[in-house]
């Protein structure tokens, strides 16, 4: 059935009618009919955004967690595991996200056990990267051989989230509330870029999509084999490649990482935090050889002689811009203010001629992009900090970053066209007056294949 938005600015042209048709834009002009219509009363009517860098499982496993972002001492970490552990039965588990040293220092599994001796405790530290459990909780894991990373004595458990999930049998999440909640930001793709992402991962998220309750376009990396299912349910993206400054890989094992993806056919994404790991992987790209569409995934440390690399060798960077917002007072007070000007750039990187897309990271940022676009342009950490002035974004400019194909992030931006998909936007305000102050409050709608995703009431 075919759909006619009315009255809408597009690309700055105000007005206009466009009607959609077998999920693609039919046409666009003034006094088109449809069999259906939708007043768009003088709003913008953009392309989908697409969030490039997104953890959906973990996103919506946070709706039962305990959120730590907000806490700064250790008085305030023990009152909100207290807090959670008072609404729980004894023996229940307490799954707590977004820890960082800044609260109560170095965790380990005594300090937990102080907290809450009557509950299986969990706690994962900010950048995903570590979970520390409580005695009760490494009970809970059972006998047998563990994998590189597991430190049962302290409790510390070194990215091995798929691991842990098969040792305590963690059921799959409801997905319904995030595909609605980023439907409501406007968002119509997502590149889930989860390591850990398997066959049975990938058929919950297909499962999500073919029931509507994840009506976005999914592309899914994984670190091993995956493959795209005959229905489209989601695409294929590029293999992970996860580096971590405590544990870096042989050098010839990430050749062979990358290796591998070009026998399966794909591009190759590089979990990059820091300078070392920044480093290590152009070398590995300069010695394997880089493609169109392989990723540095966050660039939080790109210091300046590394720019003209990334330009060379063609690697997009896709960033966090919103990590500037909410970590922002933390970079301030633990990073050596010569460099700070190498965290999360932007601007540096597109005037070099660097592909660029932008991400939340979610559920380690806000998965709102709206708020990843406020936070390019300004720059300032809640607290008021302004971390690389040199790289804010003018509006439009840090908008268009969440809006490339997920396919070619950073490389291949869509506009709305006669053929294009019609995976729309429409705001309740031209784009100049939403780019003023931009909020997710201003999405008025959203829709996938032409199909209404999100109508706001």
């Amino acid at each position: 059935m075919s759909l006619a938005i009315r009255n809408v600015e597009v690309d700055g042209r105000a007005g206009l009618d466009v009607r959609l048709d077998g999920g693609r834009v039919a046409e666009i002009g003034t006094g088109l009919r449809a069999a259906e219509e939708l007043d768009g009363t003088g709003g913008a009517l953009i392309p989908g955004l697409c969030d490039h860098h997104i953890h959906l499982l973990g996103l919506a496993a946070r709706a039962d967690s305990v959120a730590l972002e907000d806490v700064t001492d250790a008085e305030a970490f023990a009152a909100r595991i207290a807090e959670a552990a008072a609404a729980r039965p004894p023996g229940a588990w307490i799954r707590a996200l977004g820890y960082h040293e800044a609260m109560a220092g170095d965790l380990a599994r005594a300090d937990l056990d102080r907290l809450a001796p009557r509950h299986r405790l969990r706690v994962q530290h900010q950048t995903g990267s570590l979970w520390v459990l409580n005695s009760l909780a490494v009970e809970a894991l059972g006998e047998g051989d563990d994998p590189p990373g597991v430190e049962r004595d302290n409790g510390r458990i070194w990215r091995g989230d798929a691991w842990l999930r098969t040792r305590i049998g963690v059921e799959p999440p409801p997905l319904a509330p995030i595909g609605a909640r980023l439907a409501a930001c406007g968002i119509t793709a997502l590149t889930d870029a989860s390591v850990t992402t398997d066959a049975s991962a990938a058929a919950i998220l297909a499962g999500a999509h073919r029931s509507g309750a994840l009506p976005q376009r999914l592309m899914l990396m994984s670190g091993g084999r995956l493959a795209a299912p005959d229905d489209g349910a989601f695409a294929v993206g590029p293999l992970k490649v996860l580096l971590d400054d405590h544990a870096l890989p042989d050098f010839d094992d990430f050749l062979d990482r990358i290796a591998a993806a070009r026998d399966q056919g794909r591009t190759v994404a590089v979990h990059c935090v820091t300078a070392a790991e920044l480093a290590l992987s152009l070398a590995a790209f300069e010695a394997a050889g880089a493609q169109a569409g392989d990723r540095i995934e966050h660039g939080g440390v790109i210091p300046a002689d590394a720019v003209r690399v990334l330009k060379r060798l063609g690697l997009t960077v896709v960033t966090q811009p919103a990590f500037i917002h909410e970590r922002g007072d933390r970079y301030a007070a633990r990073v050596d203010p010569a460099d700070q000007s190498d965290l999360y750039r932007c601007r540096s990187l597109l005037d070099a001629g660097v592909p660029v897309a932008a991400s939340s990271d979610a559920p380690y940022a806000s998965p709102d992009p709206w708020a990843g676009v406020a936070a390019a342009v300004h720059r300032t950490s809640r607290g008021g900090v302004v971390l690389g002035a040199g790289e804010r974004l003018d509006p439009a400019r840090a908008l268009s970053l969440y809006l490339d194909d997920p396919a070619a992030a950073g490389r291949a931006p869509r506009r709305i066209a006669v053929g294009a998909a019609a995976d729309l936007c429409l705001l309740d305000a031209p784009l100049a007056d939403v780019l003023a102050a931009p909020d997710a409050g201003r999405v008025r709608a959203t829709l996938v294949a032409g199909r209404l995703v999100h109508l706001r009431p």
